[in-house]
């Protein structure tokens, strides 16, 4: 039952990027769903950690990997992350593959230590490209 709640969960998540147009800043796609401006952003005029990850999963889930990787590449690879768990979660649930419990337990401490530096590395990027729109 967790895993058809994953699934439905992963869905949701890629089906609304789907409904978003990337925003041509690279950032701002959020405020499509109702939410405000970043205020991260507006006060220091740079983007926050998670800038430009609504626009990254938008470009993803509009098929165009590349401008998702120039627009955040942690949001990149956390749209396809996102999407094989909906694949993963939805054959667990089906089938009740033991895959989704093989996945999970490759979340080591050293994985979250390679995926927090990546997430910094993506962060620095966002910052080096960042034109303030």
């Amino acid at each position: 039952m967790l895993a058809g709640v994953i699934a439905a969960a992963c869905a949701a998540v890629l089906v609304t990027a789907s409904l978003l147009a990337a925003d041509d800043a690279g950032h701002g796609t959020h405020e499509q769903l109702g939410l405000p401006p970043c205020s991260w952003a507006q006060a220091f005029n740079a983007p926050c950690m998670t800038c430009g990850m609504t626009t990254s999963f938008t470009h993803a889930a509009h098929g165009d990997l590349l401008a998702s990787l120039a627009t955040q590449p942690m949001g990149m690879l956390l749209s396809v992350a996102t999407a094989a768990g909906f694949w993963i979660a939805l054959l667990t649930a089906a089938t009740g593959s033991r895959l989704g419990e093989r996945v999970l337990g490759m979340l080591t401490g050293r994985t979250l230590i390679v995926l927090a530096t990546l997430a910094a590395a993506a962060w620095v990027y966002k910052i080096v490209v960042w034109n303030g729109g």
